[in-house]
């Protein structure tokens, strides 16, 4: 491995500005602005560059020795101080270095497609890592490259060991040009609300945002349909955001009510299977509203007549549950975030949908209502168009 490759990552400075990095082998030296969405932004809690396409150039004289992997992983973000390499923090980019170094006996480098903030979990984050396989009975002696089943279940062995918050989901070959950040051509970003009165859950802590109010689900939806499609977002972009442009095409916003997780049969659900594992040709119905039945607390429950105790006594009162999914090439710098406080703010009766309208061709951060906090933001897919595995 060259002494480039091996380099890590510039660290932050900190979560909130970015230094520009130094030139890498892996790193295109060029980028081809087509239009406005076509170029290197800071995305929405993470610091994401546009897919290169014809511009892209190969690396110069790549050394044939390695084998580069993509690898798709998950991780809670609260464990982290953001994917991001940095000095004397824990991170994610850190954290699987490590378990790659003890995998293959010498250092690499690891690069993200999406570099999340502290706080912000990961269903798929992809990145890539270039792999040479020396044999350990005869050093220097290169092996074929490992394949790619064992590369996930080497690095997840150590990555146990050390928190079992970070985990290998999957692992391809890639050709040596294929390059994670630049050739992703979609991100699709999930963020969790929890309404109602009562306390988070354990389970649930440092997993959504929690929110006292009832939140009006029409509403939001309406506000969704304002907010999706190419538009300046500049409303929706923190003070630190260092992308040329506020114009971004937004390719999906919505609001969908879930069940609560962790999710457990109710009474009535349990009654229904056991009768058609009694009599298969019971079927549970197309009626059955699991995140309805989730957030029902009085089921069984004894009206006290006769001193009798209810039924569900220790049974904990289920918050409704949201997920607003964000989809687009790239976002701007806290932009999902930003959307996420203000759809909150119409289910809740704070903002009206011409609040929201007014607020985005205000094109001002100021307009915008407060941040949604980071623990509910989930980074749930990274799309490619992916060439055959070599």
């Amino acid at each position: 491995m060259t002494n480039d490759q091996s380099q890590p990552l510039i660290s932050e400075i900190s979560k909130h500005s970015l230094d520009p990095r130094p030139e890498s082998p892996q790193r295109p030296s060029k980028i081809t602005k087509v239009n406005d969405d076509n170029i290197a932004v800071d995305g929405g809690d993470v610091v994401e560059e546009e897919e290169q396409k014809e511009s892209v150039t190969r690396p110069m004289n790549p050394n044939p020795r390695l084998q580069r992997y993509l690898i798709a992983i998950e991780y809670i973000g609260t464990r982290f101080a953001g994917a991001q390499q940095q000095t004397n923090c824990r991170t994610v980019v850190g954290i699987l270095e490590e378990a790659f170094q003890k995998f293959v006996g010498q250092p690499v480098s690891i690069f993200c497609s999406s570099r999340t903030d502290a706080g912000v979990h990961a269903l798929s984050n992809v990145c890539h890592v270039d792999v040479e396989r020396i044999s350990k009975r005869k050093p220097g002696e290169v092996l074929p490259p490992h394949e790619p089943l064992v590369v996930q279940r080497a690095v997840n062995h150590f990555l146990q060991k050390n928190g079992g918050d970070l985990m290998v989901i999957d692992v391809r070959r890639v050709p040596a040009d294929f390059h994670a950040r630049y050739k992703a051509q979609e991100r699709t970003y999930f963020y969790r609300l929890l309404s109602g009165p009562e306390w988070v859950s354990s389970f649930e802590k440092d997993r959504a945002w929690h929110v006292p109010e009832s939140l009006d689900l029409p509403a939001m939806q309406k506000a969704c349909n304002v907010l999706v499609g190419r538009h300046d977002f500049s409303s929706f972009r923190a003070a630190a955001c260092q992308a040329n442009s506020p114009i971004r095409t937004l390719e999906e916003l919505n609001v969908t009510e879930v069940v609560s997780t962790p999710y457990f049969p109710s009474i009535s659900e349990r009654l229904r299977s056991h009768s058609v594992m009694e009599d298969p040709t019971v079927s549970l119905g197309s009626d059955t509203d699991y995140s309805r039945t989730s957030l029902t607390s009085n089921e069984g429950k004894s009206d006290g007549t006769n001193g009798e105790a209810c039924q569900d006594f220790g049974l904990r009162r289920k918050h409704r549950c949201f997920v607003v999914t964000a989809r687009a090439r790239s976002f701007l710098y806290h932009q999902v975030r930003l959307l996420v406080g203000v759809l909150k703010a119409v289910g809740a009766g704070d903002l009206t949908v011409p609040d929201v309208k007014r607020i985005l061709e205000a094109k001002s951060i100021t307009a915008a209502s407060p941040m949604a906090p980071a623990c509910g933001l989930y980074l749930g897919h990274v799309k490619y168009d992916l060439p055959p595995e070599t």
